[in-house]
């Protein structure tokens, strides 16, 4: 009863349950508090589900990156917390504040700051795939060789708020409220802890729409060209219009998929991984061992 509580609820109780709470919460007293307890609470439930019903088994083993996964979370998710600070500064620097749709519910404010964010951000990681130096700095979420909730939130700092800025600049010249910003920073969250999730939920012919961990595991197979589909952050639309979308319903993955085949000894270490972008030539000039391809930073981040 558990495990089929977590197949086919878990989804609804994170995407209606937390980000409805979210926006329940957007104009409560202390309401930053709020937002960063329902992440917290989102986290748990992640792990909760990932040990009801596993995907795989050995993802939830810690292969010593544990630790580093932590401060990548926290790290990650205080700064995207802390962004919107920035709001009011914003607002008084744009000219262009007045064209927010104040007037709409508030329910479809917050649908339009994901539909224009899933747009930047699935324009910007693509690109991160093409463009070398880019690459570098995206390359760490691309060491990860197991995949479970906390993926999601482990990126390098500086590419995380590249892709945040793509998405979300454009918003706030607009002059997104700062209620919106709040809620959407939780929807991000769920969002990446859905994606990378090794509870091994339903969603049925949504994989093909929302870009939840079904279809994302294809984004990190390591083998040369292979992972370069399913960019999207909130669904899939992007990569069908820019057909980049792919999945196998008979594909099954196990560590040996993930990781990087051009650099199997990517840097495992918090601090490593922060420094491993600047070093000379990073993962994309790389020969892959696997098949002889070159790996151009698109075709091998998987």
């Amino acid at each position: 009863m558990t495990k089929t509580l977590v197949r086919y609820g878990y989804v609804p109780l994170m995407l209606i349950g937390i980000n409805g709470a979210a926006i329940g919460l957007a104009h409560a007293p202390w309401a930053e508090l709020w937002m960063a307890a329902l992440v917290i609470a989102a986290i748990g439930l992640s792990f909760m589900a990932e040990r009801t019903l596993p995907y795989t088994e050995e993802w939830n083993t810690s292969v010593g990156d544990g630790h580093r996964d932590v401060a990548h979370a926290f790290v990650n998710e205080t700064s995207l917390l802390l962004t919107v600070l920035v709001i009011p500064l914003m607002a008084a620097l744009s000219s262009f504040g007045e064209r927010w749709p104040a007037a709409v519910p508030f329910v479809a404010q917050v649908l339009i700051a994901i539909v224009v964010t899933d747009l930047g951000v699935t324009l910007a990681h693509l690109v991160s795939h093409k463009v070398g130096w880019l690459w570098r700095f995206h390359a760490v979420h691309h060491s990860v060789t197991r995949f479970y909730g906390f993926n999601g939130l482990m990126k390098h700092p500086l590419h995380g708020a590249l892709e945040l800025a793509v998405g979300a600049v454009p918003l706030l010249l607009l002059g997104m409220p700062k209620a919106v910003a709040e809620v959407l920073t939780v929807c991000i969250a769920v969002q990446l802890l859905l994606q990378h999730s090794n509870a091994d939920y339903r969603i049925g012919l949504l994989r093909k729409v929302l870009a939840l961990n079904e279809g994302h595991r294809f984004h990190h197979l390591k083998w040369a060209g292979i992972g370069d589909v399913n960019f999207g952050l909130f669904t899939l639309v992007w990569d069908h219009a820019l057909r980049t979308f792919s999945y196998d319903p008979q594909r099954r993955f196990s560590s040996d998929d993930l990781g990087m085949a051009a650099k199997p000894d990517y840097p495992v270490r918090y601090v490593a991984q922060l420094a491993e972008p600047f070093r000379a030539t990073g993962a994309c000039q790389l020969k892959d061992s696997a098949d002889g391809d070159s790996v151009s930073p698109g075709a091998s981040p998987s």
